[in-house]
């Protein structure tokens, strides 16, 4: 059996369950986490073809609300929120003054002036902290009495909707309110792993029940945090504090597709976000580096902190992820370049242990999304 962890490490509402699904326990960002239950490569593959459900409570859940809550967060984020329907949901980044990012968070519309983010739950702290220096009108309130469950998978829509029906006509990144046990939850469709799937917002006492109702469905299997890395790593999705920090832009990470129209260059309201000179022109004339995924030729595995070089040997980028995806049967990983090398199919080398390892630029997602639009 799984051996308790010592307890300056703080708990999910499913800490019990995991123990007692024998789940291997390790320390990630000040949780008690559960790693793997039967192994990395089973529980990735189970995900990729039925439904993994994945505990993922330790993320920040917060609600912002408050006469112009829009304009208020709008001014902190690139994404377009005064345009956003209720119960739509968007991927964006808290940026700093050098438009750089602080954290990257899901934002949701729950009503005309109140909505919900999702933010690491490493970041919390610190986001918090920039939210209410930025944010001091409105009401910021961490909703620490709540769980928050992925269930992930191509079988997931089924399953859900046997418990919520109204979560099946959902599309991606939209979202609705339920009830569970007489008490409302929240579920918005998406997720971490490139598969479709949804996440289930509820009070943390009801979150080991609905738990063990969806691992009662054949198809649901507890999945640990080392498969939901290396389905995140094959989807071409960024990991913060890896892939991203607060000396990347979302224009060097690949991630311009996620900045608003509407707050575009030639946009209704252009700029009005941290950094907004220098991202909206990196967005014209492009940025010093770019992230890129890699194609790594033969079976050893690239890890992050790895250099990138040319064929002088001249260091030219780094890898910011890295490891073996289990669905491309491959080692595969994501990095930093110099943006003119930023080409599909140039070859480069990657460091490793003193050799220089083939590798090659190529295109993301490694695995194609098969999210519900």
């Amino acid at each position: 059996m799984a051996v308790k962890q010592p307890q300056s490490l703080q708990q999910t509402p499913l800490y019990d369950l995991h123990l007692e699904l024998d789940a291997r326990m390790v320390p990630f960002a000040g949780y008690q986490m559960p790693v793997q239950f039967e192994g990395v490569k089973a529980e990735h593959l189970h995900t990729r073809m039925a439904a993994g459900l994945f505990d993922v409570s330790h993320m920040g859940q917060v609600i912002v609300q408050g006469n112009n809550a829009d304009e208020m967060l709008e001014s902190l984020v690139p994404a377009d929120l005064k345009d956003l329907p209720l119960n739509k949901q968007v991927y964006t980044q808290l940026l700093n003054t050098d438009g750089c990012i602080i954290d990257d968070l899901m934002i949701a519309r729950l009503d005309n002036d109140c909505f919900s983010l999702v933010i690491n739950a490493a970041c919390k702290e610190k986001d918090l902290h920039w939210l209410r220096a930025n944010l001091e009108s409105l009401t910021i309130d961490e909703q620490n009495d709540k769980a928050l469950l992925a269930l992930q998978g191509p079988a997931a829509a089924d399953v859900l909707a046997d418990l919520f029906p109204e979560s099946h006509p959902l599309k991606f990144m939209h979202a609705c309110e339920s009830r569970y046990d007489h008490v409302p939850v929240y579920i918005t469709r998406a997720g971490y792993t490139g598969e479709d799937g949804f996440e289930i917002s509820l009070p943390a006492d009801k979150a080991d029940s609905l738990a063990r109702q969806l691992l009662a469905f054949h198809d649901v299997k507890a999945i640990g945090l080392g498969a939901r890395d290396t389905l995140r790593l094959e989807a071409g999705l960024c990991l913060y504090g890896h892939d991203l920090d607060e000396t990347t832009t979302p224009v060097s990470a690949a991630l311009a597709w996620s900045i608003g129209k509407a707050r575009r260059k030639d946009g209704a309201r252009a700029g009005g976000f941290p950094g907004d000179k220098l991202i909206l022109d990196e967005m014209d004339k492009g940025s010093a580096t770019k992230r890129v995924g890699l194609h790594i030729e033969g079976r050893a595995p690239v890890r992050e902190g790895a250099e990138l070089v040319d064929e002088d040997h001249q260091c030219i980028g780094k890898v910011t992820s890295g490891g073996y995806g289990p669905s491309v049967e491959a080692p595969i990983a994501m990095g930093y370049v110099e943006s003119p090398l930023a080409k599909q199919g140039l070859s480069l080398f990657a460091m490793v242990r003193g050799k220089a390892l083939p590798v090659s630029v190529t295109t993301l997602p490694f695995v194609l999304h098969r999210y519900v639009k």
